[in-house]
Order: structure tokens, then C-alpha cells, then sequence
């Protein structure tokens, strides 16, 4: 069994993942690993799973690569299965809903500062009415804290539909490429004209070292577009996007097709992580970013009585007197 999955494996990196070279070198290296008894002990389908997870990141030095034990699993066919029915519709759309739409918290702050708490990026014909709603909310907002720092991903359509936000109408901006190999094609992403709500006001990005793949492109794409100041820790560094794929006796993987090619930097964040502007530790990146934002809100008004209220304000944030909303690493919840 170990054979036959690692074979499949093998196959289905040689024909799908995004750098053939280092597929052609992966493959033969988690064999021989095979060959040699380094899977022996794996006698659970989800110790095997792990132990080829671990090999695979460590070898491909990708760590989207993901295997998982899923009997069950079927692949979506979009040319034979079609586009989903209603039922299929309203199924996603309940569980988005159940999700909070990946937005389990929006609040003002002190200093009327806006906090938008973002988790994962969903389908975007099931988010964008969600990113609407909240950015309504906070559109009265002096400034805008975005917090990434529990966000694992998710679409690269909604990191647009949401960047979207944050740019005024008629701003016509390619935010980032993507280039799969499967299809050997890239596609654009633009910002998105249909988005009503703007906000032009200054925006921070909070990181941490567990932000990943489309939590890591948005704080990247709004650093590299020059729209929003990173405060935290460098992000995880995978910027090669894919899809789940059947192996064999239930194995399925997560094999990366793609990679992001930023229009700036030409390049991604990939290996690297995305490196903030002010580094500090993720659990006092909130509070260093507002206190970051009441400063520069207070330098751009000239009413003195408030630019003293907001430096006042600033103070007590630094001294960690004003309570804020609790963050706590999420491989310690």
C-alpha cells in the first residue's frame, strides 16, 4: 500500500507540480526514503499521511504540500460535473454564514479606529456581500487596522475583491498574477470596479509567523502597492497556490499548480515570508499598529485640542492601558 501511494504521489508531482525540477528530484528521494524502511513504523493511515507531509515540505521545501487520509474525497470535474446546483449553492453559502464569512470580528477602537479581523479568504460570490457590509461599518474610520495574523488562506479572488476596498473608484491596478502549470496559463488579478465602499484613509496589516498563502498575498500586495503598513512578524512563506488531488487507497495530496508573480517585485513571497514594515512580536502587533495609527491620524489634523487627545490616547495605548481585543497564537488555542 505505502508503495502504490507513494508511486501515485510521485506520478501526480511529476504532472502537476508547479516546478517540474523539483518534482523530478522529490519523487525518487520519498521512494528511496520508502525503500529503505523510513515509513515502517507509519502503521496508521494518518501516521503515513504526516510522515509524508513532513518529508515532502522538508525535501520540496514547500510547505503547501500536504498529504491526508479522505476515502471520500472526489474531485471537482468543472467541464464534467458543471457549475454547482442550488442546492449546492445554498449548502456553501450556510457554511460561509456559520464561518462569519471569514470575518469573526469588526469593531471600532478608541481613537475611532477601525479593527476588521480577517481569518480566511471564502469563494468570493459568497463573501463579497460580507466585505460590503463590514467595510460599510467602518467606513466613518480615521484609520483601518487589518488583522492577518490567524489567517491561513483561502482565495486569491477574495484578497482582490477585499483589497478592493482600499483604492479609490476608477483605480485601475493589476494586484498579482498567478501561473498555473497544469493549464499552463497565468491569470490576472485586477482590482475590482464593482466594489462601492471605499476607505482612502491610512491602513495597517498585522502579521505573524502562522499568516499564510492568501493571508501572506494580501499584506504582500497591499506592502508592495504601497497601501498599507505591516506591523508583526514575518508570515509563513508560501506563495504557490494548488488543489487537492487523489493518490491511491484514499491517500489524497495537496500539490501546488501554481505560483504568484507579483507585477512590483516580480517575484512572491515564497520561502521567504512576508517581512513587516515595524517588526514586534504578533501579540503586541495590535497595539503597537493603533498606536502607530492615532499618531499619524493626529500629524494630518490641525485642531489642537484633539491632536492633544489622540497623543494623549496614544501614550496610554503604549503603556498597555487601554484594552483591545485578545489575540493569542493560534498552535497555543
Amino acid at each position: 500500500m505505502r508503495e502504490e501511494v507513494i508511486g501515485a504521489l510521485g506520478d501526480t508531482l511529476r504532472e502537476s507540480y508547479v516546478f517540474p525540477d523539483v518534482a523530478g528530484s522529490l519523487a525518487p528521494q520519498l521512494e528511496s526514503r520508502r525503500s529503505s524502511g523510513a515509513y515502517r513504523d507509519a502503521t496508521t493511515a494518518s501516521a503515513f499521511a504526516d510522515a509524508l507531509t513532513q518529508d515532502m515540505r522538508r525535501i520540496g521545501e514547500d510547505a503547501h504540500f500536504r498529504v491526508r487520509y479522505d476515502p471520500a474525497f472526489t474531485p471537482y470535474d468543472a467541464e464534467s460535473d458543471g457549475p454547482p446546483d442550488d442546492t449546492e449553492i445554498a449548502r456553501m453559502r450556510e457554511m460561509a454564514s456559520r464561518m462569519a464569512y471569514g470575518l469573526p470580528r469588526i469593531q471600532r477602537l478608541p481613537g475611532n479606529v477601525g479593527y476588521l479581523e480577517v481569518r480566511g479568504f471564502l469563494p468570493t460570490h459568497d463573501v463579497a456581500p460580507a466585505y460590503e457590509a463590514a467595510m460599510t461599518l467602518l467606513a466613518g474610520s480615521d484609520a483601518i487596522i487589518i488583522d492577518l495574523r490567524s489567517n491561513g488562506g483561502g482565495e486569491p479572488e477574495s484578497v482582490t475583491r477585499l483589497m478592493s476596498h482600499f483604492f479609490p473608484v476608477g483605480t485601475e491596478l493589476l494586484v498579482n498574477s498567478i501561473y498555473d502549470r497544469t493549464q499552463d496559463s497565468t491569470r490576472e488579478f485586477w482590482l475590482d470596479p464593482d466594489v462601492q465602499t471605499r476607505f482612502a484613509g491610512p491602513v495597517y496589516v498585522l502579521t505573524s509567523d502562522v499568516t499564510f498563502s492568501g493571508g501572506e498575498e494580501l499584506a504582500y500586495d497591499m506592502q508592495t502597492h504601497a497601501r498599507g503598513t505591516l506591523v508583526g512578524e514575518t508570515t509563513g512563506g508560501g506563495a504557490n497556490p494548488g488543489d487537492m488531488m487523489p493518490l491511491a487507497h484514499g491517500f489524497i495530496a495537496f500539490i501546488p499548480t501554481g505560483r504568484a508573480i507579483n507585477p512590483v517585485t516580480g517575484t512572491n513571497w515564497e520561502h521567504t515570508g512576508v517581512v513587516p514594515d515595524v517588526a514586534v512580536p504578533a501579540d503586541r502587533a495590535l497595539s503597537t499598529a493603533l498606536a502607530l495609527a492615532l499618531d499619524k491620524v493626529a500629524d494630518d489634523i490641525g485642531e489642537p485640542g484633539k491632536k492633544r487627545k489622540l497623543a494623549e490616547l496614544s501614550a496610554e495605548v503604549r503603556a498597555g492601558n487601554v484594552s483591545l481585543p485578545d489575540w493569542t497564537h493560534p498552535r497555543k488555542r
